[in-house]
């Protein structure tokens, strides 16, 4: 009995086994046998239409797996291409079902008494079939197209598969469609091709590359006529309309000229805005706004890409390649030209790249905005004075760094407006010191600047002179936010009801409001102040336009990129001109470089109307100062200015009526004397009394300390270290290898002598950061770690 039920367990347990495997095998054919419906086969992976913001188009961008489709129901075609196609294709595919079994007898019989096949018998609903599985053109792979054309007819009606065809068809290179090719070749939708373009398209699947348009148009006229006369067989047209015989019938014949616009990867303008866009944008979210229309002004577009192509082919001796630049509307953030750089479909000069996001080190055009927090914070005042004076910086793991400015000289005692006009860059370090990094980047990071996300360290005070990297994109951003006085806004680039999230991925950050009017305003009066820059620029450089214009200029290091970002009451334009393979550009900086294309950009945006002025800072009084000094004039001052003052400084500006400088004025004043060495003034300039230098163990081979003495002297001086004499044939500088140690040197001219002493050590911890702090005290140089 145990046996005879064990027995019965085991055929329990195959039937069950068995009904299992079944129902896998039924599971995994249902795929293969039950009907195809339309939303099975729907197209997600569409192309994206643009369109200028006057509906003007800007062209298409292809799909991920780089097909050009664009999706139109069947009631959106024109009637004219139905037709064609039907006539073309199948003539009687709404009175048979998967097979036209009719053409089936009638392709046998002619290939058998030709002994070749000599026509096809494949219906639409066959080649739709093909279009979604292509098979080998084989019995077995033809007996699948079969099989799978018969699902199709099981499951949807004739509209949805003509639909799904039309939708698909091949219209040579990657355009895929007939909506896709009308706009393509056309410029216009399916739904308005007449009897001549339609027939033409139409013409085109049966081979598109035999029958490529731009390549082989007799053949495509050729085909063309064989569809007229299909239709007329199908009783489409008449046959007048085919073959006309009277100017009247000549828009509906295969005489009439019709042109295909050879039009670049179907991009009339803004190529790099329209990937830029199609990249942020999935396809779900734009499938019902198509085609999507931009804030792009397509004539502007136009014109900033050819000035573009312009400038650069002027700069070219002095290797220069690329240019990017980016037009804003103040009022509403839209972005009204993008152009990434001269020829994007130039990929051999690297024509792909997007110079207006690519993140390149924007020189000093962050230098307003260090100031406007140093002044929001009360750091510095209107009539501040600043040193524009020889300073020293210890660069980890670099060599000592002792900056100049734009012109290469030093200016001495400065306002805030000349510093910040000329671009110069001590006063600016020392106004960041002042400030602090990471204050100053954390206003950065609210006026959008968002790539700058390593730590304060990583920068150093040379943030403010462009050690970090951002786009023009942000840069942009910024100084709209400069020109709309605090009122930082995002771009715009679509219009869209909701908003496309694009909209929304370029916002500033909004958490804290950006005061306060008056100060933006007393930036915008300095980056418009023609005459504030003129010792850097001089009065009539390219940044001086015939209308009220705040203006700033960038030039990294290297000179490797150079930027011109600036704005009226109506726009902001930001332009960078330099390489994208990083080679440094000859003779060119931010006025030579970016700035000429900026010039014209602004010219042509107010050819026809004059931009409003800037209105003046708020609350604040204008008073005369004596340039040099920045206090009330007195009878020895050459030079007097108006310059702006809060009302609670009145009071000390009556007052003082003395200009003393500190020591930090010292080598700056020994230079400018005529005569540098008098029987009392030898003076060692560097080292400075007590200064410390830490070296990293290895690298003192590397590292050199410049002894230099004020002036420039003729006469012989004789140099000594801890008592040994140097042997050199400079009068007044020589550089020496850093060496850990105890040092006294020791300079002597004549009768005349000086000494300082100083101590080199070995540092513990090398940073990692590349930015750079100035010291303390006058002189004194310090590595952070």
């Amino acid at each position: 009995m145990k046996l005879i039920s064990r027995s019965l367990l085991k055929i329990k347990h195959s039937k069950i086994i068995l009904a299992v495997l079944l129902i896998c095998l039924v599971v995994r054919l249902i795929p293969y046998v039950a009907p195809i419906r339309a939303a099975d086969i729907a197209q997600n992976q569409l192309a994206m239409q643009f369109s200028d913001r006057n509906g003007l188009p800007l062209g298409t961008i292809l799909t991920r797996d780089q097909e050009h489709t664009s999706v139109v129901p069947l009631n959106q075609v024109s009637p004219q291409f139905i037709h064609a196609i039907l006539a073309a294709e199948d003539g009687s595919f709404y009175h048979h079902g998967a097979l036209d079994m009719k053409a089936v007898i009638r392709a046998s019989k002619e290939a058998i008494h030709a002994k070749r096949i000599v026509s096809g018998a494949s219906t639409i609903t066959m080649q739709l079939a093909r279009m979604l599985d292509p098979v080998p053109r084989s019995f077995s792979g033809k007996l699948s197209e079969i099989w799978l054309s018969w699902r199709l007819a099981a499951g949807m009606n004739k509209d949805e598969i003509l639909a799904a065809y039309i939708n698909r068809l091949p219209m040579g290179g990657n355009i895929y469609g007939v909506e896709a090719a009308a706009r393509t070749y056309f410029s216009i939708p399916a739904s308005e091709l007449n009897l001549a373009q339609a027939s033409l398209l139409a013409a085109i699947p049966n081979n598109p590359t035999y029958f490529n348009p731009y390549e082989h148009w007799e053949r495509l006229k050729q085909r063309q006529k064989y569809v007229l006369n299909r239709m007329v067989e199908e009783k489409y047209i008449s046959e007048a309309m085919a073959a006309p015989t009277s100017p009247t019938n000549a828009q509906r014949t295969s005489t009439e000229k019709v042109v295909f616009q050879s039009r670049q990867r179907g991009i009339i303008a803004a190529p790099h805005f329209l990937f830029w866009l199609a990249s942020n944008l999935s396809e779900t979210q734009t499938e019902e706004i198509s085609p999507i229309r931009t804030t792009i002004n397509r004539p502007l577009q136009q014109f900033v890409e050819a000035q573009v192509q312009q400038v650069i082919s002027s700069l070219a001796p002095n290797n220069v390649h690329d240019a990017a630049a980016l037009v804003i509307d103040n009022h509403t953030g839209e972005v009204l030209a993008y152009v990434g750089s001269p020829d994007y479909f130039n990929e051999a000069k690297l024509g792909r790249n997007d110079g207006v996001q690519a993140l390149r080190q924007p020189g000093s055009t962050l230098k307003p905005f260090v100031y406007e927090l140093a002044l929001e914070k009360g750091l510095i005042r209107p009539n501040t004075i600043l040193a524009d004076v020889p300073a020293h910086y210890a660069i980890p793991g670099a060599k000592l760094y002792s900056p100049t400015d734009y012109t290469e000289k030093f200016l001495g005692p400065v306002r805030v407006r000349i510093a910040l006009a000329n671009s110069l860059n001590v006063p600016a370090v020392r106004v960041l010191e002042k400030v602090g990094v990471e204050t100053f980047l954390e206003r950065l990071h609210q006026l959008g600047f968002e790539h700058l996300n390593q730590t304060p360290e990583h920068y150093g005070l040379g943030l403010t002179l462009g050690s970090g990297e951002v786009s023009l994109w942000e840069l942009a951003r910024a100084y709209l936010t400069i020109a709309r006085l605090g009122d930082a806004t995002p771009l715009v680039s679509t219009f869209s009801n909701p908003p496309l999230p694009i909209d929304a991925m370029n916002r500033v950050s909004t958490n804290s409001p950006l005061p306060n009017h008056t100060i933006w305003q007393l930036i915008t009066n300095i980056l418009s102040d023609n005459h504030a820059r003129a010792t850097a620029f001089g009065v009539d450089s390219v940044l001086h336009l015939p209308f009220a214009t705040a203006v700033k200029t960038g030039t990294s290091s290297n000179f490797r990129d150079t930027w011109t970002v600036g704005f009226t009451t109506d726009y902001t334009v930001a332009t960078w001109v330099g390489n994208f393979n990083g080679e440094p550009m000859r003779q060119v900086s931010g006025v030579t470089g970016a700035a000429p294309l900026w010039n014209r950009i602004m010219l042509h945006l107010h050819e026809h109307q004059e931009p409003a002025g800037f209105p003046p800072p708020e609350g604040l009084v204008q008073l005369p100062i004596c340039a040099i000094s920045g206090l009330r004039p007195t009878p020895d001052c050459t030079s007097v200015v108006q310059e702006y003052f809060y009302p609670e400084d009145k009071s000390n500006y009556e007052a003082e009526n003395q200009f003393n400088l500190p020591p930090e004025y010292d080598e700056w004043l020994a230079k400018q004397q005529q005569s540098n060495f008098t029987s009392n003034n030898l003076r060692i300039l560097s080292p400075h009394q007590g200064d410390l230098f830490l070296v990293y163990p290895g690298e003192e081979a590397k590292e050199k300390l410049e002894f230099k003495l004020a002036g420039n002297k003729s006469a012989s001086v004789e140099w000594r270290l801890n008592g040994e004499k140097l042997d050199t044939n400079s009068a007044n500088s020589l550089f020496w290898n850093l060496r850990p140690g105890k040092w006294t040197l020791e300079a002597r001219s004549g009768e005349m002598s000086d000494k300082v002493s100083f101590q080199v050590e070995l540092a513990n911890i090398k940073p990692t950061r590349r930015g750079f702090s100035i010291s303390n005290s006058p002189g004194r140089m310090k590595i952070d770690n």
